[in-house]
């Protein structure tokens, strides 16, 4: 009979637990991945005959979302510290004029490589020791410095667009194709990898999402938050770099109007992904999904006819119910 006892409790002990884990689900966490593929479904019945699931088409939307979802990778970092980087289209505008620069002057691959990275790198130690140091919000610096950097890539070539006629760095950052995929997927997988490995596999991950939930808390507990942020900083300011590369190796040129407005796409995409607004939550994977997501809408509405300004309006939104069902995870 005690036996009997033992067993009956056991079972009870299961299904409350397996009770309690179907009432732990939250539809909200998984939002963007069910809207994406909502989006996906609604375009490919409504645009069927117009094209929209055909192979070059779904490929299109990869390559005009790569750089996108490269610097929402860095910006899941920023903003999951509770900071924010607007700069990061003034960056890539400015990363891709340099790069071509260095390319026209005989610097040879890795020189443009170097400089156009190096450029986003140096704008990024601005960002970040003027948030870290001189204790300035991050709104605020990556505002002042999303308007000079852009000033200044209108200003060191006069407006004038920089050709490149290197057909190695062409393929690999931007035009090339590895058989049927573009090399700006390949590149967007190895960086999606890089991030999510950083993010939930390293120490630095999980300090940066400590920094981000109580950073008073993180202090106490011997995390160095300045340095922290400052490292975010400068990654935002590196990929924002390299994604200046990506733009002009597939418009085989540097243009100071490349990034324009992306830095609403790049934090539209982190919130949506299910990175909190608020700092101490971040998703990788989420960020890559929610850009794709944000590519795919645009692509739809541009087959549809809708013009740019109806497609901003569109943006808008987004990021206004981003930001709210941010704000509904974090209280739940």
């Amino acid at each position: 009979m005690q036996s009997k006892g033992i067993n009956t409790n056991s079972q009870v002990v299961v299904k409350n637990q397996s009770v309690k884990r179907i009432k732990g689900f939250d539809w909200r966490n998984y939002i963007v991945y069910l809207a994406f593929i909502g989006v996906i479904i609604y375009f490919s019945v409504s645009l069927y005959d117009e094209g929209f699931v055909s192979t070059d088409n779904l490929l299109n939307i990869v390559r005009q979302t790569a750089m996108i979802s490269i610097m929402g990778l860095a910006m899941t970092f920023v903003i999951s510290t509770g900071e924010i980087d607007l700069s990061v289209g003034s960056i890539t505008a400015l990363s891709s004029l340099t790069a071509a620069l260095a390319l026209q002057s005989g610097a040879g691959l890795v020189g443009g490589l170097i400089v156009g990275v190096g450029t986003g790198l140096l704008i990024g130690l601005i960002n970040g020791l003027l948030v870290t140091k001189v204790a300035i919000p991050s709104f605020l610096v990556t505002l002042g410095t999303m308007g000079a950097v852009k000033g200044l890539a209108m200003w060191i070539t006069d407006t004038a667009p920089v050709p490149i006629v290197d057909p190695t760095f062409n393929f690999l950052f931007g035009s090339g194709d590895i058989g049927p995929i573009p090399i700006l997927l390949v590149w967007t997988l190895v960086a999606t990898v890089i991030a999510h490995v950083l993010l939930r596999k390293t120490s630095f991950g999980r300090q940066t999402l400590a920094t981000g939930g109580n950073e008073s808390a993180a202090r106490f507990s011997g995390v160095k938050t300045q340095r922290i942020k400052l490292l975010v900083f400068l990654g935002t300011g590196f990929m924002a770099g390299f994604a200046g590369l990506l733009y002009a190796g597939r418009m085989h040129a540097g243009r100071f109007t490349f990034g324009e407005g992306d830095e609403l796409s790049v934090i539209a995409a982190v919130i949506l992904g299910g990175t909190s607004l608020f700092g101490g939550v971040g998703t990788v994977i989420g960020t890559v999904i929610g850009s794709l997501m944000i590519g795919t809408i645009n692509n739809g509405l541009i087959i549809m006819g809708l013009d740019v300004s109806q497609q901003m309006i569109i943006k808008g939104i987004i990021i206004i119910l981003a930001v709210a069902f941010g704000k509904k995870a974090i209280n739940k």
